[in-house]
């Protein structure tokens, strides 16, 4: 007889988290959903590298330094660190509000802004707030139902709202947020001295190689396919080289800038601070070093998701065990007659009491109920006379 019994399963808050994320070693790595162009990013990371170690180092390091792989190396190690410790992490991801908080909130709103008449459109819901002597405006998210701190935006991708929100990054698969920006520009400025490294190093490798057999014959070494040469290779990681020295040396500029202004690509393509009002950035100090430091080498605030909290939830399991008897039921004995049934069945409701087998076995008798004493047949007293 199966018995439903009640259990406890464990679960994390993570699993329950209502973003557009996905989590891996239990909670423990967080990054976006869309994560092909993260891949794309990995493969050509690995690739050109490996093709740089495999070919062009071994020549390099016995015609000019062994030190040439050695750095190689360590730019190589240092970019994939800040890489996937940005994929990886919380950005700084805002909880939403529980409902007694929305509820709450609405409810200040409500005594705020008063009854709005019907037809006419509500006020905008803005909290302002000062900050060294200027008005910032808060937004109210109506996805989290909560007021965004200063410089947090909703991320349309992630459905989460981002603290000191930077932007939304394909390339590592992650929101760039407050915890996770340094290891960003970590990431690109290493990046880029990879790649003018790699790129500098081929064009080197390519005109010893010229010094000795010459330019066109270094080019026609191998006479099939020029992908398989090795010089072949080095022309596949010069090209490749020079399409992302561009865009990633570029992309480090610019972030250059705003870390030196205290300033964030959302602010910066918004016009936060460079308006028609014309509003002074409150957050910079006014001094480069000041801002590098507060930005690159500020405390990291923790996680306030808690993602590998721990909820307790409810679970009904079915199990094989003995079915329990009513209140008031008498055991059955141990020998069974030839006319009773071979099998019992379990009765689950207590208030249907089992009559008794010798109750059973009296049909000319009147049936007693429990208690009741025993009456003697007539028959009974004539056999005793």
């Amino acid at each position: 007889m199966s018995v439903m019994v009640a259990r406890k399963k464990v679960v994390r808050k993570w699993e329950k988290l209502p973003g557009r994320n996905t989590f891996c070693c239990d909670g423990r790595i967080m990054m976006a959903r869309q994560k092909g162009i993260f891949y794309l990013t990995l493969f050509l990371i690995l690739g050109t590298c490996a093709l740089f170690f495999a070919f062009e180092c071994r020549y390099l390091a016995v015609q000019l330094s062994p030190a040439i792989p050695v750095f190689a190396a360590v730019l190589f190690l240092f970019a994939m660190a800040t890489l996937l410790r940005t994929s990886f992490s919380d950005p700084g991801v805002i909880p939403r509000a529980l409902p007694d908080e929305a509820a709450f909130i609405e409810m200040e709103i409500e005594a705020t802004n008063g009854t709005v008449p019907q037809g006419q459109r509500p006020p905008p819901r803005i909290k302002n707030f000062q900050i060294n002597n200027q008005i910032v405006k808060l937004k109210y998210c109506y996805t989290c139902k909560i007021f965004r701190p200063p410089r947090a935006s909703h991320c349309s991708i992630c459905d989460n709202c981002v603290e000191r929100f930077d932007h939304h990054c394909p390339w590592v698969g992650n929101c760039v947020g407050k915890r996770n920006y340094r290891y960003f520009y970590l990431f690109i400025l290493s990046l880029s001295l990879l790649t003018i490294y790699i790129f500098t190093f081929n064009i080197v490798y390519v005109a010893l190689k010229s010094l000795k057999i010459g330019f066109l014959n270094t080019l026609k070494e191998t006479p099939g396919s020029c992908f398989q040469s090795l010089t072949g290779l080095t022309v596949l990681e010069v090209l490749i080289c020079f399409f992302t020295l561009w865009s990633v040396v570029g992309l480090t500029g610019f972030h250059t800038f705003l870390v030196a202004l205290n300033q964030t690509t959302n602010e910066d393509i918004k016009g936060s601070w460079t308006g028609k009002n014309r509003v002074q950035n409150p957050y910079s100090h006014g001094n480069i070093v000041k801002n590098c430091c507060e930005v690159l080498c500020g405390p990291l605030p923790p996680s306030v998701l808690d993602r590998r909290g721990i909820l307790h939830q409810e679970e009904s399991t079915a199990q094989e065990g003995p079915c329990p008897r009513a209140p008031g039921t008498q055991e059955p004995p141990a020998t069974q007659g030839p006319g009773q049934a071979e099998e019992s069945h379990c009765v689950l409701s207590p208030q249907v009491p089992v009559p008794s087998l010798r109750d059973a076995e009296m049909p000319e008798e009147k049936q007693r109920t429990p208690g009741e004493l025993p009456v003697p047949s007539l028959d009974a007293g004539r056999a005793d006379h």
